[in-house]
Formats: structure tokens, sequence, C-alpha cells
């Protein structure tokens, strides 16, 4: 049962999966990295979902616009801390890959809520 709008959103509810996905693949990275790249990877996944839910409750379509491009934004700064992390070795080729595609199909969907 969907009380607010964006919880029926296709991109909101891939947007929180993913985000459930990045804690469990960030889980094991090095404890070293608990406020370093996993709490920065943690923080901008998280950022996709909320601004979506935010953008869309906007009155606005400069307001929503507005938000959807954090969102947007939020998910190429995941991108990038997935490509550091993939270099660092914290994830393998095939997790790095899996999420890239995620990742690609929610920026696509964000761009098609925007229009």
């Amino acid at each position: 049962m969907y009380v607010f709008s964006f919880e029926k959103l296709e991109v909101w509810q891939n947007s929180r999966i993913f985000t459930l996905d990045i804690y469990k693949l960030t889980s094991k990275f090095p404890s070293n990295e608990l406020f370093g790249i996993t709490s920065q990877i943690r923080r901008s996944t998280s950022s996709i979902a909320t601004n979506i839910a935010e953008g869309t409750s906007r009155d606005t379509s400069k307001e929503k616009a507005r938000f959807l491009t954090i969102s947007y934004a939020s998910a190429m700064e995941t991108l990038n801390h997935l490509i550091l992390s993939k270099d660092l070795g914290y994830v393998s080729e095939e997790e790095y890959i899996q999420c890239r595609e995620k990742l690609e199909k929610i920026c696509n969907q964000i761009n098609n809520l925007k229009k």
C-alpha cells in the first residue's frame, strides 16, 4: 500500500533497493574506511532516492526539476565512488559492473522523469 506518490515511482523503488545493495556491498569494506569512502558512497547513494522523493512532492515543475537534477548529480557522485572502490580493490569487477548497470538504469529513469 502506497501513501505518498513517490513510493509508486519505479525510479524511487529502484533507487531505494540500490541503496540497500550499496549498504550490503560496503559492509565488507575495510574498517579504516568507515568514515572515508564507505560513508561517502552510502550518503551519495541515499541522496538519490531522497531527492526523488522530495522533488516529486514539490509544487512547481522548476522545483521538481531542481531536485531531480540533484538526484542525478548524486548518482554521478556514487559512480565516482564505485570506480574508486573498484580501483582500491574493495569491489570486484563483477560487483562494479552490476552496480554500474543498476545506476545507469536509475539515471535514465531520472532523466525520463524530468521530461
